[in-house]
């Protein structure tokens, strides 16, 4: 069988970039809960390399307060070549995101009392969609072959987008850190969905990342 050259040059690109995907999240220094932050050994994935969780029983929250998500200025900042606008984009959408996942579990509320948290998100990070290239390698038989290998190890597809953020939990009242991590989430390399619009890849992340913080709660 002859492939055509913009099919080889496809599997190549794509060979060359699955390793090249966004780096993993890291102790970003401008985080209130930096020096809390260790290693998360329990963390087989790579999405949630470092975290802190202190003795804490969720069932005594029921409500919440939510800050306004923080985009992250920091040198160590992991945005790649993403506009402000964008940025913004990313964050409004997170914030809406994560209160509409969080309204079955706590009521929404501005002012601290007893048993109520307080959520801080800050997105430090994020990757566009590869315009063209990441739709078409799930087109291509090479790049198909290629994505599916990365959804067995559970990793990032080819030239898809992601995004990088911080998660920080306190008890409201007396503003006490309970529980932080940081985390990169990015759709399963076999979604094709998620790659037909530069943005998409990044907000299938936050999605499944506010389903991975609710699941926290329960």
């Amino acid at each position: 069988m002859t492939f055509r050259p913009i099919h080889a040059a496809l599997i190549a690109l794509s060979a060359i970039t699955a390793g090249c995907t966004t780096a993993d999240p890291t102790v970003y220094a401008g985080l209130a809960s930096a020096p809390q932050l260790q290693p998360n050994p329990e963390d087989k994935s790579g999405r949630v390399p470092y975290r802190y969780t202190s003795n804490v029983d969720w069932r005594q929250y029921d409500k919440i307060i939510i800050d306004p998500v923080t985009i992250y200025s920091g040198p160590d900042n992991q945005f790649v070549k993403m506009a402000e606008k964008d940025k913004a984009v990313l964050a409004n959408y997170m914030q809406d995101r994560f209160a509409e996942k969080l309204r079955p579990r706590f009521a929404s509320v501005n002012s601290a009392s007893p048993g109520t948290l307080r959520l801080h998100l800050t997105l430090t990070g994020a990757k566009d969609t590869t315009p063209f290239l990441g739709p078409f390698s799930h087109l291509d038989v090479g790049g198909n072959v290629i994505n599916a290998a990365q959804a067995v190890r559970g990793r990032e597809g080819t030239m898809a987008g992601s995004v990088n953020y911080a998660v920080e939990i306190y008890d409201a009242p007396s503003n006490r850190l309970l529980s932080a991590y940081v985390t990169k989430q990015y759709p399963n390399a076999m979604n094709a969905g998620a790659t037909f619009s530069p943005l998409k890849g990044s907000k299938v992340g936050i999605d499944k990342g506010a389903d991975a913080l609710l699941a926290q709660f329960k």
